[in-house]
């Protein structure tokens, strides 16, 4: 999920071929209601949030700068190789 409008999200997905539905969150309630909202204009916390079936949260992964952190990791849980 991003705070971009859901026109840039949309570019994303279609530039990166992803087929995947990216969330948007312009003005940043949910980002305030997981926790990874900033104040003022800042840009949220970079969280990845891995949530099962169940809607239970198994994860959370935070990195501000290692991307493939935030793969790598939500990929094991997934994957149940943690």
């Amino acid at each position: 999920m991003s705070a971009d409008p859901w026109d840039r999200q949309h570019k994303f997905d279609e530039i990166n071929q992803l087929n995947l539905p990216l969330l948007s969150d312009p003005d940043r309630t949910v980002a305030k209601q997981f926790g990874v909202k900033r104040l003022g204009s800042l840009p949220n916390r970079r969280k990845t949030f891995v949530i099962g079936h169940d809607r239970q949260i198994l994860t959370v992964i935070t990195s501000e700068t290692d991307m493939t952190k935030h793969a790598d990791e939500a990929l094991n849980v997934l994957r149940g190789t943690t």
